[in-house]
């Protein structure tokens, strides 16, 4: 095979012809289960979210730390954390469509809102592919990798040094 290719253009009428460049890209499939539900895992800081997202009227259900299921706006009662959970629905133009339950676990609220954020996204586009663009243009499909830094031995904090003291 080697010995055919003398020139560019019998480079170039090798790669077009080979079978991998010819085929479509695979279309992706919506992921449901028997219930008709999309399961995805979120995460932010040292938070972590079970979410399912199907098809329904817009219920938003999170699991507080009793066991229960509560609506979003009791478990998360500032506007800010409410509003970052809306936002993967209205980014993608489905606000409404879908019903949500959530398990969230370690972290404080802020990390647990953004954990709920992003496995949101990641079920959504799982549920329906076709919103996967949108969702991707904002970047809630990427996980904030950013977490606090370890506390290093001889150091009052991650980095902070104890007080000086000349004598």
């Amino acid at each position: 095979m080697a010995e055919d290719i003398k020139s560019l253009d019998d480079l170039k009428s090798v790669v077009t012809g080979s079978a991998a460049v010819t085929e479509a890209p695979a279309r992706r499939e919506a992921q449901r289960d028997q219930h008709g539900r999309s399961y995805a895992t979120g995460k932010r800081k040292d938070a972590v979210a079970r979410v399912w997202v199907k098809a329904g009227s817009g219920k938003f259900l999170i699991r507080n730390n009793k066991g229960e299921y509560v609506d979003y706006t009791q478990y998360f009662a500032r506007p800010v954390l409410q509003m970052i959970l809306r936002q993967p629905f209205d980014v993608a133009g489905v606000a409404g469509q879908y019903d949500v339950m959530a398990t969230v676990s370690g972290g404080g609220l802020s990390g647990q809102a953004g954990a709920v954020k992003h496995g949101i996204s990641q079920a959504l586009q799982l549920h329906e592919p076709s919103l996967r663009a949108a969702l991707k243009a904002a970047g809630f499909l990427t996980r904030d990798s950013r977490v606090v830094e370890r506390k290093k031995y001889g150091k009052a904090k991650a980095r902070r040094s104890f007080q000086f003291s000349k004598r």
